[in-house]
């Protein structure tokens, strides 16, 4: 189950690709499924259509709350620079402790332009006006991000397929070879809920 655990979220978190495969994120929102055959409309307006591997992992990303991120918490945090040079968080992902370490460092993300990710141990945590500064420290490195008061903060648990209605918001880490998707992970939100990563 922690093995499991641990490749799923390397790869959504992670940067590495096979020589000839991309691997892309696809965030958007459910058109249509009849196993295996999942149709998705991508924020870019884009209609997507792609099948469904038998035991596809899938993970459903649900809200916490901001006071469960500690000191010791292994969190995961798209930023975007402010214009005073710091980062402010975007979101906030609480990962559970069997997935510590996972996709762990600081590297370039596409939720918006010019953000990134930092996947990294809570060192220490203050309060401001400005709402909680995290310093973040990974191997190799540390920052200091911003989270603003109001910024989504979530987790993980088991899902499964009777998830994936139509209207459903989806996180889809895929392969894309010759413009054909092969899905490895799957994170959705329930009753319309945004995976926001």
């Amino acid at each position: 189950m922690k093995r499991h655990l641990l490749i799923f979220l390397a790869l959504c978190c992670g940067v590495a690709s096979a020589q000839d495969t991309t691997i892309v994120r696809l965030r958007g929102e459910v058109q249509s499924y009849e196993a295996p055959t999942l149709i998705i409309k991508e924020r870019s307006g884009k209609l997507i259509t792609m099948t469904l591997p038998e035991g596809l992992p899938i993970a459903e990303v649900i809200p916490t709350d901001i006071t469960t991120i500690q000191p010791g918490s292994f969190i995961g945090t798209a930023t975007v620079p402010r214009a005073d040079g710091q980062l402010q968080s975007l979101e906030v992902v609480v990962f559970p402790e069997a997935a510590r370490g996972s996709g762990e460092g600081h590297y370039p993300w596409d939720l918006k332009p010019d953000s990134s990710m930092t996947n990294a141990t809570v060192a220490d945590l203050s309060r401001s006006p400005q709402g909680r500064t995290l310093t973040l420290r990974y191997k190799g490195g540390e920052k200091k991000v911003i989270v603003p008061d109001g910024v989504p903060v979530v987790t993980f648990r088991p899902g499964n397929t009777a998830l994936i209605v139509p209207g459903a918001k989806v996180f889809i880490v895929t392969e894309m070879t010759d413009d054909q998707y092969s899905p490895r992970r799957f994170l959705i939100g329930r009753n319309g809920f945004q995976p926001p990563m």
